[in-house]
This record gives structure tokens, sequence and C-alpha cells, in this order.
């Protein structure tokens, strides 16, 4: 009973409790409402507040932009009104030029007017005047075809002849007297070298022929020199490879050969044969092989004399022995030894009067043949196979193309080249230095002659001095003296692009009037 009592009044009081909590809840929510109220009144009224006070903020600023939006466009429709104002005022001056400008055409174009009518008139009379211009012209062409005989085309013709023959004078003139000028200062220069050159040397000039002669001491010789039935002889021809001429003429027999030093073989193999006596084939041949290794030291020694004489040296054995070999070579009947001694000479002396160098010149002009001294083997020309050789041996370039030069289709790249080539023809073309068949000789002068006779206006002609000069009279009727000048250039021409000459050959061109009367 007692337990029912306290659950009862603990319910209650729990009851009691729950509504009090109840209600002081309530009454603090009412309190919390009316404190919210009261901010949210005083929030409100600060807005209502603030926006006032925006409104009017921008109610001035929307008032302070207008005033400047205003003030900015009316300065501007100043600015645009004063713009417009001086367009016009240039306007109008445009319009004031152009009005003068069109009065100043009208005014211009009415004198350009009056101008053309007055142009009009005066072509109209210009062309009554050529006309009548025109008119006179024929007639005093027929006047003067009438005179003269002559159409205007045969007078047109006559006229550039005639004009064209005095331009052909005019430089006919003009070329003699830039020669005889150049001529005269050349030849003066030329002749002053060449003579110191020539006055510095001296050398003998051997002629060699195709055959040797051998002198025996008696008649008896030519027996044991043929042998029985021509065993000797034969044996001796077979060994030197030479002809050996027995005929009637006394105590002598010849040797033919055209290659000279098969030939200076044979010679000093049959006179040391007939100096010893013993003449039969096994004799023969080892005193041929003896003379051939003689006359191998000789030709070895003949080289080196013939450096020394030219003042150089570096040469080896075998060019030495190319060297010696020319003494036994002729060319037109000049030993080429000789020659090629004088030509290096020449060229040297030159060289030092030019200031070139004189040892490479000498040693250009020593070694210009040396080509026809070695054996031929192909189809080379002497040139190129003595350009081949020297550079074989270690010369030179300068040295080659000298050499190679003489073959005439290699062109001179050098001074040293072209002076050896005036020293050759200097050496080749002195008094005496040559020899030549006498018939080739008599066929080249009518040669010479022929072709100069094929020129019109000749009347003669004489080749002389060997045919280092051919005379030339001409028909003084026919060519004047200018015509006559430009004939002995025509034919050295001629004569150069035609005929094969050694040296050169001078043309002197005769033209002599004579008036021959009889007194009675």
């Amino acid at each position: 009973m007692n337990m029912d009592m306290t659950t009862v009044v603990i319910i209650v009081i729990s009851v009691v409790f729950f509504f009090l909590g109840r209600f002081l809840n309530l009454r603090i929510l009412n309190a919390k409402i009316v404190n919210d109220k009261k901010s949210a009144e005083k929030t409100l009224s600060d807005a209502k507040i603030e926006a006032e006070r925006l409104k009017k903020a921008k109610i001035l600023e929307g008032k302070d932009r207008v005033y400047r939006l205003k003030r900015d466009f009316e300065r501007e429709i100043r600015q645009k009104r004063n713009e417009i104002n001086r367009l016009s005022k240039q306007v109008a001056e445009r319009e004031e030029n152009m009005d003068r400008r069109a009065d100043l055409l009208v005014k211009r174009e009415n004198e350009l007017n009056k101008q053309k009518n007055q142009l009009s008139q005066n072509q109209m009379e210009l062309n009554k005047k050529t006309e009548e211009l025109d008119r006179l012209v024929r007639e005093k062409i027929k006047q003067l075809e009438s005179i003269s005989r002559l159409t205007q085309d045969e007078a047109k013709k006559q006229l550039f002849t005639n004009l064209e023959e005095e331009v052909k004078r005019e430089a006919a003139v003009t070329m003699k007297n830039i020669r005889e000028k150049a001529r005269l200062n050349a030849n003066k220069e030329a002749k002053e070298m060449v003579i110191q050159a020539i006055q510095k040397i001296s050398c003998s000039q051997a002629v060699e022929s195709t055959t040797s002669l051998v002198r025996l001491p008696s008649d008896d010789m030519k027996g044991r020199i043929i042998g029985r039935e021509g065993r000797n002889i034969r044996s001796f021809e077979m060994a030197t490879g030479v002809e050996v001429i027995v005929d009637d003429t006394p105590e002598v027999v010849l040797l033919s050969c055209f290659e000279p030093i098969r030939r200076e073989i044979a010679k000093l193999s049959l006179l040391k044969l007939i100096g010893d006596g013993r003449i039969h084939p096994g004799r023969i041949e080892d005193v041929v092989e003896k003379a051939r290794e003689e006359l191998e030291e000789k030709i070895a020694d003949e080289g080196e004399h013939a450096i020394l004489d030219v003042g150089i040296h570096g040469f080896s054995l075998e060019m030495t022995k190319a060297i010696g070999k020319l003494n036994y070579l002729t060319t037109f009947g000049q030993n080429m030894l000789q020659h090629s001694i004088e030509v290096a000479q020449l060229a040297g002396n030159i060289a030092a009067e030019l200031g070139l160098d004189v040892n490479l010149t000498k040693r250009a002009g020593l070694l210009h043949d040396i080509g026809k001294a070695l054996e031929r083997r192909s189809e080379q020309t002497f040139a190129q196979m003595g350009a081949d050789f020297t550079k074989k041996h270690g010369e030179g370039p300068v040295v080659q193309n000298t050499i190679q030069s003489f073959d005439g289709e290699t062109q001179a790249t050098s001074a040293i080249a072209v002076l050896v080539h005036a020293a050759d023809q200097i050496s080749s073309n002195r008094p005496g230095a040559q020899r030549e068949n006498l018939a080739l000789y008599i066929k080249r002068l009518e040669k010479l002659e022929n072709a100069v006779r094929e020129f019109n206006g000749i009347r003669e002609t004489f080749v002389i001095q060997a045919g280092k000069e051919i005379k030339v009279v001409v028909d003084p009727e026919q060519l004047d003296d200018v015509q006559s000048n430009q004939l002995g250039i025509d034919i050295a021409k001629k004569i150069k692009n035609e005929l094969k000459f050694p040296g050169q050959i001078k043309v002197s061109v005769i033209r002599e009037f004579r008036a021959v009367n009889i007194a009675k």
C-alpha cells in the first residue's frame, strides 16, 4: 500500500514539474520573440535610413554625371561647329581657285585653238614647199643624170665606192704610219739586244751529211775491206747497219747511213780495223762493239763539255748523253749541238737584258731540241718526247713548256719560252747556219715566186738572198703608193699563212714610174 502511494506521489510530482517546465519554456520563447521583433524593427528602420541616404547619394551622383556629359557634349558641339566653319572657308577658297583655273583653261584653250589653226596653215605651206622642193630635186637629179650620164643608183654606187676607197686609203696610211713607228722602235730595241747577245757568243758551225769519208793508206786496203767473196764488207755492214761504198775514188771509201750515231760507230770501227790490219768477220764484231762503247763515253764527254760551255749544271747522266748525241745530228746541215749551245747562249744573254732567270733560260735553250736525240718508239712528236723526257729527269714546267711549244700545237706560256723561240730563229737563220738540198731550195724559191705572182698589178718578182727577201716590182699605172703598201702587207700575210720557211722573209714592193722621151 505504501508502495503504491509513493509511486503515485512520484508521478504527481513528475507531472507537476513537467507542466512547470513547459510553462517556463513558453515564457522564455515569448521573451525571445519580443526581443527578435524589436531587433527586426530596428534593423528595418536602419535599412530605410541607409536606403534613403543611398538614394540621395545616387541622385546627386546622377545629376553630377549628367552635368559632365552635358558639358562635354557642348564642348564637342563647339569643336564640330568650328571645324565645319574652317572646312566651309576652305571649300569657298577652293571654289574660287577652281573658278580662276577654269578661266585660265578657257584662255589657254583659245590660245591653243589659235596656235592649232596657225600650225595647220604652216603645215599646209610646208607641204606645198616640200612638194616644190621634191619637184626641184627631181629636176636637179634629172639635170645631173643628163650631165653625168649616170643614174641615181649608179651615182650612189660610185659615191660609196669612192668613199670606201678613200676610207681604205686612209686606213692603209694610218696602218703604215703605225707599223712604221712600231717597226722603228721595235727594230731599234731588238737590234741592240740581239747584237749584244751575238757579240757575246762565238761558236763554229760544223756541217754534216749522211755520208762519212774514210781515207785509206792505199788502194790495197779496199780489197781487205771487201774480203773474200765480200764476207768482210757484209759482216761490217751487218754489225754496224751502215753501207760501205767502195768505188774508184783513190784511197777513199764512203760510209753511208742516215743515222749519224751508227755512221760514227762505223767510221771509228773501220779506222781501228785499218790501223790494226786484221780484218775478218770475228774481229769486225769485236771492234764494232768496242767502238760503240768508246762512242758512248765520247757522247757523254761531249754532253758535259756542252753543259760546261753554257755554264749550267745539274743534269743526270742519261740527259747528259742525250745532249751529247745532238753533236751527231743535223738539221738543214746545221749541227744541232752547236745550234742548241748557240740558242742557250743567245737566249741567256737576252734574258739577262730583260731581267729574266738566265740559268733557267739557258737550260730551256740547251734542251729545246733534246727530243730529236731520243729514240723514237711511238707516234709522239719530237717536242712531246723531249718534254716527257725532261719531266722524267726533274725539269720544271717552264722547260717542259718551252720544248713542247716547238711542235706548233702547244702555246708558249712563259716569256722564257718565247725568248728561246726567238733565239732559235736567230741561230737558224743567221748567214751560213743552214744548208738545204739544191732541188728543194730551187723548188722553195719557185713556190715563193709563184705565190706572189697571183696578185694583180705585179710586173716582176725576184727572190734574193737565199729566199730571205723577195722584191716585187708593181705596175705604177695600176697601183698607187698606198695600194702598193697594202700589197706588201697582203703578200706577207699570204706567205705566212700558205708557205713553210725558216726564219722570216722580207717583202719589198717597188713602185717606179719612168717618163721616157726621145730627142731627135
